[in-house]
């Protein structure tokens, strides 16, 4: 899968999500530090990534209002968020939530559970 991290997300966390077979961007890597977290969803849509994020249902207000059925986001909401925890986090989930944002959803990935919203939001 391919994953654009938001500016909030460590590169950290993309190297490990990239040594288990994925592709990642950053955006900072990319030119946009500065982006509109529409810009951000724009660049995911015509990329096809998942966008990968720490603000707290911030996308999924956006892509609810927009009642798009993409770009997919995984929302952290971790108590420990050390790359390593979370790319755990994301891997052991990984049965539970690749199909889904495969498909479009907002995946939220909280400490004892993940919450899962198929796009588009009705």
């Amino acid at each position: 899968m391919k994953f654009l991290l938001n500016m909030n997300v460590p590169r950290e966390l993309g190297e490990r999500l990239g040594a288990a077979g994925h592709a990642y961007r950053h955006a900072g890597d990319i030119g946009l530090a500065q982006a509109s977290d529409s810009a951000i969803i724009a660049e995911a849509t015509a990329r096809g990534e998942v966008i990968v994020t720490h603000d707290l249902d911030y996308y999924g207000h956006l892509l609810a209002f927009s009642g798009a059925s993409g770009p997919s986001v995984v929302t952290i909401r971790l108590r420990n968020a050390a790359p390593v925890h979370v790319t755990a986090r994301i891997l052991e989930s990984w049965n539970q939530i690749e199909k889904s944002l495969q498909e479009g959803a907002i995946v939220t990935l909280e400490d004892a559970a993940s919450r899962v919203r198929r796009l588009p939001i009705a």
